[in-house]
């Protein structure tokens, strides 16, 4: 057996669809694996994985993710995480904690960065100082000032977990899971849950530690094109001191039930809430262990096939059934040892619940008895196909995703290759496809039909339940602190003076000195450009950049928006999915969706606004994105130039599904993203940008979206004028782009197809209209069912003459890591905070996620300009968050990306030349342009415009002390 660098060879493949060389080792003193991806792609990822499988709600596993992070044996500061983040040009960092896993992966492109980063994580987790201090401050502690004041509890993780169970969606989804896994560790909560997390000990957290924090319960993985042999070498010298443990972490597998069970619970709704006579309901089957490849594609391929787009024949039968709003559940949950597929329906009426279970199954027995459409068969196995190949994750690392991929067997003691390789396996599935026409109705009635192991779940809205559980939490805390004696209670006080006197010490120097990081030498000094040529055919731009891509061809087709009254915008989105969702003169939805699938990799639709520089308006298109290998080129052409020119936009019905929903997911994700709803109000103040997005994506746009909900069934033909206004105007080959994206030998392939597609748009004859965006400076509380809030505050720095510099992005980064960073998350026990500045408008936008307070932190942020001014930043401070504003500017991108870029720079007149004056400007950065700031800041406070999301009675509460006049302003 081949050894080196204290590991043994355990397996040595060569992956030709990923070219990719794989190397699984074991170290031979400890037994940790290590699996080494070997290729070129410069975007390199590392991540540590332990085997963490929790014995109860306590959230033990979770609190221990952010813990290990606060402090290591070797850099012993409180943050070593966001020190590290500051001066690195990291492409990734983060940690996750699964059901029954955590993760700790980094990513960069710069070879020392990643090396440094490792060099932290490793630390971090093997060798943490997880003091009391942090697990109160992660976790949860009581939290008390004075004897007289009310007991409170305070942790980060604490108020994220309040914040989850906050939404209706995540209650069903992880309710729904701890019922199919009733007798594993899947059938408590992992993240834990707010009711358990106090009853966790110190003592038993760090047992927890010691138990499941060893390399023989760790899985190494390295992607990307660094020295796989230094691998070897580093973490060898990472895993000395270490000897083989037996640790048991083994995930069980659930027995399978004999027969189906059914469950109710209820959720947080807001009183007179048109939620309020609402519920949700899902039909779940667990699934028997699969360990097959080619098994796990097919059910993979027949999630999609059942659910994964609007003509899917399960998707379809639930939405026309007319009985809900929008899909409910999961879907296939394929993460987990065991899979599992969930659907129902969300928005139900209160007497229908109890329909949706027969629904769902009557659905599913329909689909088996008439078998799948051979168009959606062959649509769901290219789409698959397609996606293996592309191998597209967008921000998100290659290497990442392929690791997580390979935990899903590699975790349970499987091949880990078994689940990233698919050349084979896919063939195979395409062959017994084709040797037999009901593969994938047997494997539904295997696997549902025939399955027992079904949970039917009913969630029944409740509108006490928030009050009630306020209550208890109240009651629950008077009760602690009646049963405490007075030496207890001082005993309380003086823990939580000791933990804000330890979060407000400053790090000592040389404790900060031991972080690893990067110079300004390591910068490069020039910035990067991406290849462009632009030309005009008829009367239509053309873009071509040229990046090798594979194959694929990425085009955007764009259409000016600005001929469109301004009342229309807010319907723009919902006509985009109407092209792609309504069918054409020539076939049905079904048909149309079916064929996108076949002949391309996708269609999508979207808005793309930019500010432009040295302009009060912006640059507003409608933009048709698509994605196929060249050979498919002239049949995604032949589909966009038919949803364009030939779509039929008359059936009703069709629609007013998309409208509800479009309204139910937009009201499904108003708490999970409660900080994105304030940042788009609060930005709609300050630019036409801004205005928009609020118009066609924030609050505003849902009130038109509920309001659109009624017209369509009230109003019919003056909805479908609207529609067919937006595409009179709109869909004109005189105000259009086409952006393409593919090598130039390429290029001249397609080059003749793209111009005959503009050459059969319609030419329009319609004036560009100028916008009035409507400002409102008013206060305002959005109130929702949370147990926390999302508290934004903003102001226009340029109204108090403060001029433009790329110095502010090294600010903004500084901010976040330091200031809002220790007052809003670390003392404050929010989740986390942003410090956002809009070169283009002046807007400074601060905000908290999951935050237990208001006033503290709105204080906070009316302080940010004096810590500014008054800042103390030393030169390695400083020459941190340079670096890491670089990193921020230089972010990883994959062709498609890069082509859209460069496609927005273009419109926006973002020059080359003005691109590396802001460069300039950053590596230039001196504590004169923080104090420049500040000032301009600490001017404009005065003006600052607040908006806020959380419960009623918080908000009102903390304008009773603060006289904001916050009109507030009923969301869910």
């Amino acid at each position: 057996m081949t050894t080196l660098h204290g590991f043994e060879l355990v397996r040595d493949e060569q992956i030709e669809e990923l070219k990719t060389r794989a190397r699984l080792w074991r170290h031979i003193r400890t037994g940790a694996e290590l699996l080494s991806l070997e290729n070129a792609d410069e975007n390199k990822v590392f991540t540590i994985t332990f085997r963490t499988p929790p014995q109860d709600s306590t959230g033990v596993a979770h609190i221990m993710e952010h813990s290990v992070l606060c402090g290591s044996s070797k850099y012993p500061v409180k943050e070593p995480f966001i020190e590290l983040a500051k001066g690195s040009l990291n492409t990734f960092l983060n940690a996750f904690t699964y059901p029954d896993k955590t993760c700790y992966p980094v990513a960069s492109t710069n070879t020392q960065d990643f090396y440094n980063l490792i060099d932290v994580y490793m630390d971090a987790v093997l060798h943490p100082l997880i003091s009391k201090e942090t697990w109160q401050q992660e976790g949860w502690h009581y939290e008390l000032k004075d004897a007289a004041d009310p007991l409170s509890i305070k942790g980060v993780v604490y108020n994220e977990m309040k914040g989850a169970f906050s939404s209706p969606d995540t209650i069903l989804t992880r309710e729904c899971q701890h019922l199919l896994f009733p007798d594993t560790p899947y059938g408590v909560e992992s993240g834990g849950h707010p009711d358990h997390i106090p009853e966790l000990s110190y003592e038993q957290f760090i047992d927890f530690h010691w138990r499941f924090y060893h390399p023989s319960n760790s899985f190494i993985y390295f992607y990307g094109d660094d020295d796989p042999e230094q691998r070897l070498i580093k973490v060898d010298a990472y895993l000395e001191g270490f000897d083989k443990l037996d640790v048991d972490s083994a995930i069980p597998l659930q027995p399978l039930f004999t027969e189906p069970t059914y469950e109710e619970t209820v959720y947080p709704v807001t009183p007179g809430s048109a939620d309020a006579e609402k519920g949700m309901a899902i039909v779940s089957w667990l699934l028997p262990e699969v360990t097959e490849p080619m098994e796990r594609i097919a059910l993979v391929i027949l999630g999609y096939i059942l659910l994964g787009t609007p003509a899917s024949p399960l998707r379809k039968a639930l939405i026309d059934s007319d009985l809900g709003e929008d899909l409910a559940g999961v879907g296939l949950e394929t993460d987990l040892r065991q899979m599992y597929f969930s659907t129902g329906l969300k928005g139900v009426q209160i007497e229908n619940l109890d329909a949706i279970q027969e629904l769902v199954i009557q659905s599913i027995q329909d689909i088996v008895t008439q078998g799948i459409a051979p168009g959606m068969l062959e649509a769901a196995v290219n789409t698959a196909e397609f996606t293996y190949r592309e191998n597209n994750t967008g921000r998100f690392p290659r290497g990442l995703a392929l690791l997580l991929r390979s935990l899903r067997s590699w975790l349970y003691n499987e091949n880990p290759l078994a689940t990233i390789a698919f050349e084979a396996p896919l063939g195979a599935l395409k062959q017994a496809i084709a040797a037999d026409g009901r593969f994938f109705e047997k494997r539904i009635q295997r696997y549902m039909l025939d399955n027992p192991h079904r949970v039917s779940l009913i969630m029944r809205p409740d509108t006490e339940l928030a009050a009630k559980t306020e209550a208890r939490y109240q009651q629950e805390l008077a009760d602690v602190k009646a049963s405490l004696s007075p030496q207890e209670l001082q005993r309380i006080i003086q823990e939580t003076a000791i933990l804000e006197k330890r979060q407000q010490a400053p790090d000592a120097p040389e404790n900060l000195a031991t972080i690893p990081s990067l110079s300004i030498d390591d910068l490069k000094k020039e910035t990067d450009d991406i290849p462009i040529e632009v030309y005009t055919h008829r009367q239509a731009r053309v873009l071509h950049h040229d990046l090798f891509t594979n194959g694929i061809v990425y085009l955007d087709l764009g259409f000016d928006l600005r001929a469109l009254p301004q009342e229309l915008l807010p319907y723009v989105p919902l006509f985009g999915q109407a092209l792609l969702e309504m069918g054409t003169e020539d076939e049905d939805y079904v048909e149309l969706t079916q064929r996108i699938g076949r002949k391309t990799g996708g269609i999508d639709e979207s808005m793309l606004v930019t500010p432009v520089e040295g302009r009060d308006t912006c640059e507003t298109w409608f933009v048709l994105r698509g994605k196929a290998t060249v050979e498919q080129t002239a049949d995604m052409l032949d589909i966009m130039r038919d949803v364009l020119t030939r779509v039929k936009l008359d059936n009703r019905e069709r629609f007013r599904q998309m409208v509800m929903e479009e309204k139910a997911d937009q009201e499904a994700g108003a708490i999970p993203a409660g900080h994105a709803l304030v940042n788009t109000r609060l930005r709609a103040n300050y630019n036409q940008a801004g205005w928009i997005a609020e118009q066609t994506s924030g609050l505003s746009n849902l009130f038109v979206i509920r309001k659109l909900a009624q017209e369509v069934v009230d109003a019919w033909p003056t909805v479908l004028e609207r529609l067919e206004t937006i595409r009179r105007l709109v869909i004109n080959g005189n105000r259009m782009f086409c952006n393409v994206t593919l090598d130039s030998d390429n290029w001249q392939i397609i080059r003749p197809l793209v111009e005959k597609t503009i050459d059969q748009m319609p030419l329009v004859d319609a004036p560009l209209l100028d916008w009035v965006s409507s400002i409102d400076s008013t206060n305002e509380g959005l109130t929702v069912p949370s147990t926390v809030n999302y508290v934004g505050r903003a102001v226009n720095i340029y109204d108090s003459g403060y001029t433009y510099s790329g110095a502010s992005a090294v600010i903004s980064n500084y901010l976040r890591s330091t200031w809002l960073w220790d007052q809003v998350r670390v003392q404050g026990g929010a989740y986390g905070a942003f410090f956002l500045f809009d070169r283009y408008s002046g807007a400074v936008t601060q905000l908290s996620y999951r935050d237990p307070n208001i006033v503290r932190t709105l204080d906070v942020y009316d302080r940010t300009a004096d810590y500014l001014i008054n800042t103390e930043i030393d030169e390695q401070e400083l020459v941190k968050n340079i670096i890491g504003a670089i990193g921020g500017i230089d972010h990883y991108m994959l062709p498609d990306a890069r082509g859209y870029t460069s496609l927005i720079r273009h419109l926006s007149g973002d020059t080359l030349e003005a691109r590396q004056a802001r460069r300039n400007q950053v590596l230039a950065t001196s504590k004169s342009d923080f104090q420049a700031m500040g000032r301009a800041l600490k001017q404009a406070i005065q003006n600052a415009h607040t908006v806020i999301v959380g419960p009623r009675e918080a908000i009102e509460k903390a304008d009773q002390e603060l006289g904001l006049g916050i009109e507030i302003v009923p969301v869910l």
